[in-house]
């Protein structure tokens, strides 16, 4: 086996023993990771010649993570955090959208921003939910 088989096995491993709460916050990772490839691609030489494709893609991953973030909002328990979330992920989307179709990088930092704040606000609520329960 190769050192990045045993990786895709470990990452397997941690989304099948994660908590929801850690499965959430591997989401916004994954949407992160994915703006992040978009954006490097953009630093590219115009020259490159699947810049565009590779912009494409990393920016459809990016939807595709948030959209479904957006799909598991419970609305019933979640009440208005969940209405303010997916107005939020609507944004995001719609956003992620338009910089596809314009190929403007700022948008995507932009996002990336919004999305890495929702992050951080996310992993220090499970740590201090993680501290009263240990």
């Amino acid at each position: 086996m190769t050192a990045s088989t045993y990786a895709r096995a470990y990452q397997a491993q941690s989304v099948l023993t994660a908590s929801p709460g850690q499965l959430v916050l591997l989401m916004y990772d994954g949407a992160l990771r994915f703006m992040a490839q978009a954006r490097a691609s953009f630093a590219l030489a115009e020259t490159t010649p699947r810049r565009i494709e590779t912009i494409n893609t990393a920016l459809l991953r990016a939807q595709a993570v948030i959209t479904e973030l957006r799909a598991n909002l419970d609305h019933e328990a979640g009440g208005e955090v969940a209405q303010n979330l997916d107005r939020l992920y609507d944004y995001h989307l719609r956003r992620l959208f338009m910089a596809n179709i314009s190929k403007d990088e700022s948008i995507v930092a932009e996002v990336e921003g919004l999305v890495r704040a929702l992050r951080d606000s996310w992993a220090e609520m499970l740590a201090h939910g993680e501290a009263k329960v240990a």
